[in-house]
């Protein structure tokens, strides 16, 4: 028997049913590999090569999908129809030893029997451009995570977390605050009239001053409304002109899965997490009493409004059947996707229309429901015939000044028989006609209103106004959306004050470091033209390594800069790498970093490495005090390029070591103001000669220069320019 392997058990047992037996369908889980969770996993020095291991848990689905794949007939693998899932495809592949250049690949938009058989009817190969745009992402990602969020870790506090694209979100939701804070409200002044017909022969209407002289009127304190009162009050009102048209309302695309996060928001108040949760459920398939397993809806995670044109006839036999030929538009709806739109699947709309949601309601949970419900309502309102409204405009003048009343009136609904449109703050709209006047009618005021007003600040981003911003802006893609509003939430870097998210304390320490730190990893344009460069990946134009390497070395060199200043160089030098140890305080005290920072992720406590005030006697360093086997001693910081040690509490050497070779005095061990140990002569100052090592006393036979120890006892020219060495002398052989 034949096998398809995908990734969730809920869409094993859905294809399972809809193929009666046919196949063995069996799930992986999702990834059955990755990088590793507490390493890098990421070979820099080699191209950026990833370090796969099997994800925790695996060995044993592994195990049983290899049997499995042995003794089947074909193996197909049925993941998700996107990056994700065709590396997970690519995974499998890899590991269950399957032909790279086999086609045993298949992919369908929707878990319906005729997507299913249409899909093992065309099996592919797997596509290795969205296998390496998934890898670029993943490996870029990590980079970034896992060298940010350690520095946030010293810098701040403990348990904080960074991410290429979860931290420029949160700077838009830290930036936004901070206007809010600075913003200074404005005052604004409207004025709006009741009118009525001189005859009193029609119903009473308002209208709204919007001009003065022609042109556009803002008013902006108490005394230009009064102002604008009193030459209103002295003058009449007159209809300047009528404008009656048909005025038509579009129907709004099907979802994607961001405007499906807006909506279920909007309408809903589901957070996008808990939208893509549910959509996830109707995806895949649910448990129906009595059916079995059944899927509802299209795969949900898209950017593309594109519709089938099979699905299209469906919907437009639907609406001819249930509302009227006239409810169907004359030619089908097209919708184009936005820019930058990866367009590889259909919008997100339901497999049966014939599904409807009053039958669903019997199957599903409350929740699942209602979303199954946005989802099917706005699908077959795309496809529908446009609404209609009898519209009607009047201008109305008095001396200098202008006003407008608007209204309208349903004609034919339309797309609006089943969607309506979520209404804007503040948002005022006359829904039904102004009476019919005509050019020159004189009119009466019954009232005059005056309001006092202020401009308000920016509002606080919800789910889904930052899912709409980062789709805007380009940052992060359709997937990525709720996981990282996920991750805001989970970390505390924002808290929710009713349906806003308002950031935390340390949401504006984190923003404020990395954008000091990592100014192009926080800017909003260079995430969008990173995230136009993997796509590009998958379009097969660019080479994934050469991206990251293009990014690497000056993240790299910021990240070394970030993770040293401000902080204190000491004399011990890093056991792995030989660079300077630098001071820092964290979280419980002081502690030591190696500078060589990223590249070396050394770190010691204060106390291993506490300080002395005696040089070594080989390289003038000074010896830090070490715990042995019996008890304290000093050792030498530049171990193992130099191995001097002492016993502890030795007294200091003399102060006097070398010979001058200009005058023949000894000469001094001293110390720069910086700390470090030189060689002076004691005949200073009739006699000023200086070197930084031990002069021997004697000249360099090639070149007169001075001659000085080397750390391994042998001689060499002080000259840097001059070659002239002697090795050390030769041990002794021992005796036994």
């Amino acid at each position: 028997m034949d096998l398809i392997i995908v990734e969730s058990p809920s869409k094993a047992k859905t294809i399972s049913k809809y193929l009666k037996g046919k196949y063995r369908v069996d799930a992986s889980g999702g990834h059955i590999r990755d990088l590793p969770e507490k390493k890098l996993g990421v070979a820099v020095e080699k191209n950026f090569e990833p370090k796969y291991v099997t994800s925790p848990g695996k060995e044993e689905t592994i195990k049983r999908l290899a049997e499995e794949a042995r003794r089947a007939g074909k193996v197909y693998l049925a993941t998700d129809p996107d990056r994700e899932g065709e590396a997970i495809s690519w995974h499998l592949q890899q590991v269950l030893g399957l032909p790279e250049e086999g086609k045993n690949r298949i992919e369908f938009n929707e878990i319906s029997p005729r997507a299913v058989e249409r899909a093992l009817e065309h099996p592919r190969t797997v596509n290795y451009n969205l296998v390496d745009a998934q890898q670029a992402r993943r490996v870029l990602d990590r980079l970034v995570g896992y060298k940010l969020s350690p520095l946030l870790n010293n810098k701040i506090q403990n348990g904080l977390s960074a991410g290429r694209v979860q931290s420029v979100a949160l700077r838009l939701v830290v930036d936004r605050e901070r206007e809010i804070s600075a913003f200074v409200p404005e005052e604004y002044w409207t004025i709006s009239v009741e009118l009525q017909d001189g005859k009193k022969r029609f119903a009473p209407f308002r209208a709204v001053l919007e001009k003065e002289n022609g042109k556009k009127l803002r008013i902006k304190s108490g005394k230009q409304a009064d102002a604008a009162l009193s030459a209103l009050a002295a003058g009449g009102y007159t209809v300047a002109s009528v404008k009656k048209s048909v005025a038509k309302s579009h129907a709004p695309a099907p979802f994607t899965t961001s405007t499906l996060q807006q909506d279920a928001s909007n309408k809903l108040g589901y957070s996008a997490p808990e939208t893509m949760l549910m959509a996830q459920h109707l995806y895949e398939g649910l448990e129906i009493e009595g059916d079995g397993h059944v899927a509802f809806v299209t795969y949900i995670r898209t950017d593309s409004t594109r519709v089938s044109e099979d699905a299209q006839a469906a919907a437009l036999g639907y609406i001819r059947e249930t509302f009227g030929n006239e409810y169907a538009p004359a030619k089908p709806n097209f919708y184009a996707s936005k820019k930058g739109a990866q367009d590889a699947h259909e919008a997100i709309r339901p497999i049966d229309v014939h599904l409807t949601p009053e039958r669903a309601k019997k199957m599903l949970d409350k929740k699942h429901y209602n979303v199954y419900k946005l989802i099917y309502e706005r699908f077959i309102a795309s496809q529908m015939a446009e609404a209609q409204y009898d519209a009607m405009q009047i201008e109305i003048a008095n001396g200098a000044y202008g006003l407008r009343a608007s209204g309208k009136a349903l004609k034919f609904a339309g797309y609006t028989a089943v969607w309506q449109d979520v209404k804007k703050e503040d948002e005022e709209e006359r829904t039904e006609l102004l009476p019919p006047l005509s050019e020159g009618d004189a009119l009466t005021p019954l009232s005059v209103k005056p309001e006092q007003k202020f401009t308000k600040p920016p509002v606080r981003y919800t789910d889904a106004s930052l899912v709409k911003a980062m789709e805007d802006k380009g940052i992060g893609r359709p997937s990525t959306y709720a996981s990282i509003i996920s991750v805001l939430n989970k970390r505390k870097y924002v808290e929710k004050d009713g349906k806003y998210m308002k950031p935390t304390e340390v949401a504006y320490s984190i923003t404020d470091m990395l954008v000091r730190y990592f100014p192009d990893v926080m800017d909003v344009g260079f995430t969008a033209d990173m995230e136009k460069k993997l796509d590009e990946i998958e379009d097969g134009g660019r080479d994934w390594h050469a991206i990251i390497a293009a990014f690497y070395p000056p993240f790299e060199e910021q990240l070394r800069h970030a993770g040293t200043d401000g902080d204190e160089l000491t004399e011990i030098l890093c056991k792995k790498c030989g660079h300077p140890m630098v001071r820092k305080t964290g979280k419980y005290g002081k502690y030591l970093a190696c500078s060589n920072y990223p590249a070396c992720s050394n770190i010691i406590s204060e106390g291993e490495a506490e300080i002395s005030d005696v040089p070594c006697p080989r390289c003038g360093r000074l010896m830090t005090v070490k715990s042995g086997r019996y008890g304290k001693f000093l050792a030498c910081p530049d171990y193992p390029t130099c191995k001097s040690t002492l016993p502890y509490g030795e007294k200091k050497e003399e102060s006097f070591a070398g010979i001058c070779p200009d005058c023949g005095k000894p000469t001094k061990r001293l110390r720069s103001r910086a700390g470090k140990l030189y060689y002076g002569c004691s005949g200073y100052p009739v006699c000023k000669f200086m070197s930084w090592d031990e002069p021997t006393g004697k000249k360099c036979p090639a070149c007169g220069g001075a001659l000085v120890k080397t750390a391994r006892g042998g001689v060499r020219c002080s000259n840097k320019e001059c070659s002239y060495k002697e090795p050390a002398p030769a041990r002794a052989p021992s005796d036994g």
